[in-house]
């Protein structure tokens, strides 16, 4: 079973084709972090001002006839 895994592992290493079917997965990762981390970034800020509050108070004033 280990001579198996060892001549798998080798071959794999071995081989000259080095293809780029990783690199979308890669780079869509890379995407969903970096979005992640603005997303991060604007909640933090939003939260820290009254902006959000604002915006909900103004959306409720405009659908209840007070």
């Amino acid at each position: 079973m280990l001579q198996l895994l060892s001549n798998a592992v080798l071959s794999l290493l071995r081989r000259g084709d080095r293809s780029e079917s990783g690199q979308s997965t890669a780079e869509y990762a890379l995407v969903m972090i970096s979005a992640a981390a603005i997303a991060g970034l604007v909640l933090t800020w939003a939260s820290h001002t009254d902006i959000i509050g604002n915006l909900f108070d103004s959306v409720i004033k405009g659908i209840l006839p007070f």
